[in-house]
């Protein structure tokens, strides 16, 4: 028997071992591809060696986007059974995609977020290249790791801060722009904040206006129409300030009645979410009351209206996430290729086709390979996700951008994220702890009826061994007594356990909580110091 478990699981070994090598060389093929591609078409030029390597780094950054950004999109789909895996990463692929080179836009900021003075290089344009391509190549190697270790943490702040150290090894601390990294830092708290209180605020309204109620069937055909109609005012609005601010001028020109600005204000953002809420609450309410008299009065059969609305949620935010995300992976990349082609520095830069087709494809196909790790961790190893606490998370992951935006201040798409899951999770351990309760109290009770049975059984077997004249009767009973007992302790030892484990129940896993939240802390600082480390590492190899 033995032997055909290990069978069994070298069976099994060699089948992960082989999967894991096909990922592995798709990997790899396409990181070679995209250096040949960008090494033969920019043969003729000074620094193509360096442009061809930095393609490579930015392919290699572009898939551990994929495998670990896009899974605070689909994660809480997938987590709460609205989606299957492979779902999941069909859709968030093509609109990942989609948002990369419909919205992605063909002018990128060279140093993301402004946070070092391109003045500093005076011009030189090599320690320039090569701080760009050590901080591609520091981002992408700390999102690797933090895959590896199951840590959902922000691509943005890997990108700031492999350019914060690259900038520092090549220029000194002056380089840096001190305001905006405190900025910065204060969206490692802003952000997880606002994305847990505004998932919470949700979770407990939708609980308060159907879950609680006692006809939730009739509840749920009056306000889920409600919910869905203010995430589409929420989702559009956000897309049309995050999603469509590259097109802004295209659409301008189309639409002559749009004021003339450079890209979408608020007022015109949540004009057209308005419009669109009202035609959502209509289809919605029409297709559920249809479904009205198929529900059961249950918290499932209102968490079966969410589905639908889930799913567009994960590729909606998959668009306007490829729409803003994929410039981490090709902002440097599209700057070393501005600096190779004209010789100089710029503070913008354009994005040539094949360089927004490496981010893109680059995400898409990190998602698909090595997305689904950190998928399962997001949708079910912080806390249990059904789809009314998915769709919180997501609704807090539109609206706290918006808010955000607004207010001028800085936020992460992560953590808004994971800071709802966050908020949904701490909400239940809040509205939900009659249950532990009720289970202390039942425990405590049989260790109360397990201690009285045990010392009634101790009494019998002291009083039978104190006897001087013991019959064969006794000595049975003894026998028997001591089997009793130890059965009881047994019983007790594992009340005892019970009862410790119900005190200790929690709805947001403390070890992830504790994980995740290091990862986000050291984020910026790890990636500064690799970037740091690899630009010295390729001055020492270029001199």
């Amino acid at each position: 028997m033995e032997i055909g478990i290990l069978k069994k699981m070298e069976k099994e070994a060699i089948k992960g071992s082989g999967i894991d090598f096909i990922r592995l060389g798709m990997a790899l093929f396409f990181m070679v591809a995209v250096l040949a591609y960008s090494f033969m078409n920019m043969g003729g030029l000074p620094n193509n060696a360096f442009l061809a390597i930095a393609a490579l780094f930015g392919a290699y950054m572009a898939m551990n986007i994929g495998a670990n950004d896009v899974a605070n999109n689909v994660g809480p789909a997938v987590g709460s059974k609205a989606l299957t895996m492979g779902g999941a990463i069909v859709i968030a692929a093509i609109f990942e995609a989609s948002g990369a080179f419909i919205a992605g836009g063909d002018v990128v900021k060279t140093i993301k977020k402004g946070i070092i003075d391109i003045s500093a290089f005076g011009g030189n344009v090599d320690p320039f290249i090569w701080a760009m391509m050590a901080a591609l190549l520091a981002a992408a190697l700390w999102l690797n790791f933090a895959t590896m270790m199951k840590a959902p943490v922000s691509t943005t702040h890997s990108i700031v801060g492999g350019v914060m150290g690259a900038g520092i090894a090549a220029a000194g601390f002056s380089i840096v722009s001190w305001g905006t990294m405190a900025t910065i830092a204060a969206s490692w708290v802003i952000s997880p904040v606002l994305g847990g209180v505004i998932a919470a605020i949700f979770l407990f309204s939708i609980k308060k206006t159907m879950v609680f109620q006692e006809d939730k069937v009739t509840a749920a055909s009056k306000w889920v129409p409600v919910f869905v109609a203010i995430m589409s005012w929420a989702f559009v609005t956000y897309l049309t300030l995050k999603g469509l601010k590259n097109l802004w001028p295209s659409i301008v020109d189309i639409l002559v009645f749009l004021p003339d600005t450079k890209k979408p204000t608020f007022l015109v953002a949540s004009g057209f979410g308005l419009v669109i809420a009202v035609i959502v609450y209509f289809l919605v309410k029409s297709v559920v009351l249809k479904k009205v008299p198929r529900l059961e009065n249950t918290r499932a059969g209102v968490n079966a209206l969410f589905t639908v609305p889930l799913i567009f949620a994960a590729a909606l935010l998959s668009f306007a996430h490829g729409a803003n995300d994929v410039a981490n992976a090709i902002g440097p990349l599209a700057a070393i290729n501005d600096a190779v082609v004209s010789g100089g520095i710029s503070s913008k830069a354009s994005i040539p086709f094949w360089v927004m087709a490496v981010g893109a494809i680059g995400i898409s196909l990190g998602l698909a390979l090595y997305g689904p790790k950190l998928i399962r961790t997001v949708g079910g190893e912080i806390t249990e996700l059904d789809q009314i606490r998915a769709f919180s998370v997501a609704m807090a992951a539109s609206i706290t951008v918006i808010i955000a935006s607004q207010l001028g201040l800085p936020v992460s798409s992560t953590h808004i994220a994971i800071g709802g899951i966050f908020g949904v999770g701490f909400l239940r351990e809040y509205l939900e702890p009659t249950l532990a309760k009720d289970r202390i109290e039942q425990d405590k009770e049989t260790i109360g009826d397990e201690k009285k049975l045990l010392r009634a059984l101790h009494a019998e077997l002291k009083s039978l061994e104190d006897k001087e004249q013991k019959s064969k009767e006794d000595y049975e009973r003894i026998v028997a007594l001591y089997k009793m007992i130890d059965t009881e302790e047994e019983r007790l030892k594992d009340a005892k356990k019970h009862l410790k484990s119900s005190e200790k129940v929690k709805y947001v896993k403390r070890d992830a909580v504790k994980k995740i939240i290091a990862a986000w802390l050291i984020t910026v600082p790890a990636a500064a110091v690799l970037a740091a480390a690899i630009f010295f590492m390729i001055k020492g190899i270029v001199l």
